[in-house]
């Protein structure tokens, strides 16, 4: 019996986060350029939104550029633009067979303008999807998002729309990127490094974190389910004892 025929789908997760981490790893164990990983690293992406639509999951959140990786040689950061752009193109189709709606969070006006043109009309395409809600975390670092938050409250209270003591965890989520999706309950890191890298980390407060020493490219959607039943084992009692959960 396969990991995907174990899971309950009625205790799904509805939204999974995942650090797809080891590309360059990959690449160079084999004598390769980083940017074969790249290249290969998009296969298993293609390989776990598909085993996600195969569950019905509703949100899946994928960390796909930090804002700290236009620190990277630019040589390969030109490459992975390049990919990105080639890669968006292409699945347009698939994600209108399969009714995955794309989505973007971070700071997308960093991405050079081909990049940046593709992006929308790949969201604009897929729009009217109802299926997947599948979020590429592009130029993304959680704790801009979160500054990006308070300055976007504080404008509205110094205009005077919003009164200090109204401020609440609704009122903040409501000016993160992430704004009417759930918070993920479910982190996935691949590669064996066990950091959040600046990944939601407001919204992660809660979620379950997994970590598996694999490399991304090698990362499949059995791996993915194996990920999901882990999840289901544990017990989220959210500061309440066992007790009272159950």
């Amino acid at each position: 019996m396969g990991y995907k025929d174990q899971i309950d789908l009625s205790k799904l997760p509805q939204h999974i986060a995942i650090i797809m981490d080891g590309n360059g790893r990959w690449a160079k164990e084999k004598g390769k350029l980083r940017i074969f990983g790249h290249h290969n690293g998009v296969v298993s992406v293609r390989d776990v939104v598909e085993g996600a639509t195969l569950l019905n999951l509703k949100y899946l959140t994928l960390y796909t550029f930090s804002t700290e990786n236009w620190n990277r040689p630019k040589l390969e950061v030109m490459a992975i633009m390049e990919l990105m752009v080639g890669t968006i193109h292409k699945e347009i189709k698939n994600f209108m067979e399969k009714n995955v709606r794309l989505n973007a969070i971070g700071n997308l006006e960093m991405l050079p303008e081909k990049c940046y043109n593709e992006l929308n009309n790949a969201i604009e395409k897929t729009a009217g999807n109802t299926g997947l809600v599948l979020t590429l975390a592009l130029s993304y670092s959680s704790r801009a998002e979160i500054l990006r938050a308070v300055k976007n409250i504080a404008l509205k209270v110094q205009d005077g729309e919003l009164k200090a003591e109204d401020i609440n965890e609704d009122v903040f989520e409501n000016n993160l990127y992430t704004h009417g999706m759930p918070n993920p309950e479910l982190l996935i890191r691949t590669s064996g490094e066990y950091r959040i890298s600046n990944y939601l980390l407001w919204q992660i407060a809660y979620a379950e974190l997994y970590f598996t020493s694999k490399l991304w490219p090698d990362f499949r959607k059995e791996d993915f389910y194996e990920a999901i039943l882990d999840y289901q084992k544990r017990e989220r009692r959210f500061g309440m004892i066992s007790e009272q959960v159950n």
